[in-house]
């Protein structure tokens, strides 16, 4: 039973999605009481790969007059303050790059947050998220994804250009032994197991209700228990010590124990709540195609179980922050207590990877 629990949950497979845009949120003025002149002005910006190869580029610069956005060192789109471009015609490349070049203040870089790979469905990038200071979270250092057991040549090779130097692997010993991780040569592989010692995915849940609360549980498992706490404790510590980055983090499907992993790294980086639940939620995007075959091939009744188990939901998130509140009180106990990360470490952490 639990091995089709496990199939039911995490089992992957391919789907391109669009990509999942900050909402707006209000200017702020710069670090340290400035008047943010020299901060990065965008409120909003998004870039998102279309499957005929075009980029569809969105800001919001209040303040400025004119935005130019460059790829490969030339300008592919002009406007104002606000505005929305489609570019066609860029060369292939692994990831495509955008400097949004505002008349005044920093420029800001992106790229499409989904990284298209054959043997992934949900490995996206965790950064290109603005936080409340008005800063924005780096792109191309750290990186969230579902299995990497059928990664092919051509993902490895890629992965091997992205420069990613250390993997985390969330999964528990049976997923590990039954689907081993495939890792680009020269990364640092370390295992941080969230569910050693967990009770949590050994018996099947008989009604959706149950299935519900199965999630919901293990979300606070994640938070409080003792695999919990020492597995992020351990993708923390890689993410703060490697300056060589990319950090990549990982389980079966890219969307629990990952999606705590990242919507952690998020709070703490201080990108909105809602932000970090509209990441957090495209997983049922990214995942869409995997999830409607499996459910295909199921009784109605047993589908209406499963179909829980396979979704991430707003309840689901929200009873990991409901956890760290009920046992640390504040996140930023949560950081310091569960994960060992006090304001020192997460200033510096900041300083590395946000920009503006």
């Amino acid at each position: 039973m639990k091995k089709a629990l496990l199939a039911a949950t995490l089992v992957a497979s391919a789907l391109t999605a669009s990509l999942v845009a900050a909402p707006a949120a209000t200017a702020a003025s710069g670090r340290d009481g400035r008047d943010g002149r020299d901060a990065i002005p965008f409120t909003e910006a998004a870039v998102t790969a279309g499957a005929d190869g075009s980029y569809t580029l969105t800001w919001n610069a209040k303040g400025t007059a004119r935005v130019a956005i460059k790829a490969n060192g030339k300008v592919v789109a002009k406007g104002g303050a606000q505005g929305r471009a489609v570019v066609k015609g860029l060369p292939a490349a692994d990831r495509q790059w955008f400097d949004f070049t505002p008349e005044r203040g920093e420029r800001l870089r992106l790229a499409d947050r989904h990284i298209a790979l054959e043997g992934t469905a949900n490995f996206r990038d965790a950064g290109g998220y603005r936080t409340t200071s008005g800063q924005w979270v780096k792109m191309g250092e750290i990186y969230r994804s579902d299995a990497l057991n059928k990664l092919t040549a051509n993902d490895l090779a890629k992965l091997r250009r992205l420069r990613v130097k250390t993997v985390f692997d969330l999964r528990t010993q049976d997923e590990r032994t039954k689907d081993a991780d495939q890792v680009p040569a020269g990364a640092r592989y370390v295992v941080a197991d969230v569910f050693a010692g967990s009770p949590s995915f050994q018996t099947l849940p008989k009604s959706p209700d149950e299935a519900v609360k199965s999630m919901i549980d293990a979300e606070k498992t994640m938070v409080s228990g003792d695999g919990g706490k020492k597995a992020y404790t351990r993708v923390f510590e890689g993410v703060r010590s490697d300056r060589g980055r990319a950090v990549l983090f990982h389980c079966t499907a890219g969307k629990d124990r990952t999606g705590w992993a990242n919507a952690t790294l998020l709070t703490a980086l201080g990108v909105p709540r809602e932000t970090v639940m509209a990441d957090y939620l495209a997983s049922n995007d990214y995942r869409k195609a995997a999830n409607e075959a499996i459910l295909s091939h199921l009784p109605a009744a047993q589908a209406a179980v499963y179909k829980p188990l396979l979704d991430v939901r707003p309840e689901y998130l929200n009873s990991g922050y409901d956890e760290v509140k009920a046992t640390y009180g504040t996140f930023d106990r949560y950081l310091k207590d569960g994960l060992g990360i006090d304001a020192r470490e997460l200033k510096e952490m900041k300083r590395d990877l946000l920009v503006g």
